[in-house]
């Protein structure tokens, strides 16, 4: 059995050297929602230097709310946002002498997707017109990954060791009671269960609460004591 651990890196908050050192595929902030030209330089540095395997984070442009604010925009804009976030973070890899090997919406846009057929579709569309073996990661159970497949792209399904669950697969909004599990223990074993019964190829490890690299550390032994090998899939 293996598993991805990710990471959404270079948003300006949190220990982004000690988590690359944990996780195994990281979806670097595109400059929109945070970070800017250096932010994605240093991060990208920081995957290469550990082996770290490379995603684009594109968001809605929402600077303000950290890209966890829906903001009405049409399945077009949509699509030129993605498309001109990873071009800016695509080129930075390539000058550095990497490949970019997946694309993974942050927050609202990332929530949107995964119920909303049309959003879901001009982001996979966006990514197979960027490159076709670029993959595409999503909630597991979502709309976007039913859309990436029927794009012709790879699809990684995602779970979460820190955030609580809705009955219906969902994630519990942020705003809600619930949203955040605070407690390794419980993370940990949230962890194994998503991982014991398959339901996702990759878990993500939030770096920007208090706790975020104990957190991830914790996850990390359990799973290899287990016997899970961590590797990206991307």
């Amino acid at each position: 059995m293996s598993v991805d651990l990710n990471a959404d890196l270079g948003e300006g908050c949190g220990d982004d050297d000690a988590m690359m050192a944990i996780v195994t595929s990281a979806n670097v902030a595109c400059g929109v929602h945070a970070g800017d030209e250096s932010t994605m330089k240093a991060t990208v540095s920081s995957a290469i230097r550990h082996g770290v395997a490379i995603g684009a984070h594109p968001s809605y442009p929402d600077r303000e709310h950290f890209g966890r604010a829906v903001i009405e925009r049409t399945p077009e804009e949509i699509y030129r946002d993605v498309v001109a976030q990873v071009r800016a973070l695509e080129s930075i890899v390539r000058e550095q002498g990497a490949r970019l090997r997946h694309v993974k919406a942050h927050g609202a846009l990332y929530n949107v997707a995964a119920r909303d057929r049309p959003i879901a579709d001009a982001i996979s569309q966006a990514v197979r017109d960027l490159d076709p073996q670029l993959a595409v990661v999503g909630l597991a159970g979502g709309a976007q990954l039913e859309s990436a497949r029927a794009h012709g792209l790879r699809a990684i399904a995602e779970v979460f060791g820190d955030r609580g669950y809705r009955p219906d697969g969902s994630l519990i909004p942020r705003d809600q009671p619930g949203a955040l599990i605070e407690n390794v223990e419980e993370a940990v074993a949230q962890a194994l269960e998503l991982t014991r019964s398959g339901r996702g190829e990759t878990i993500c490890l939030h770096g920007d609460g208090p706790h975020a690299i104990e957190f991830a550390r914790a996850i990390r032994k359990a799973l290899e004591r287990t016997g899970v090998t961590i590797c990206p899939v991307s």
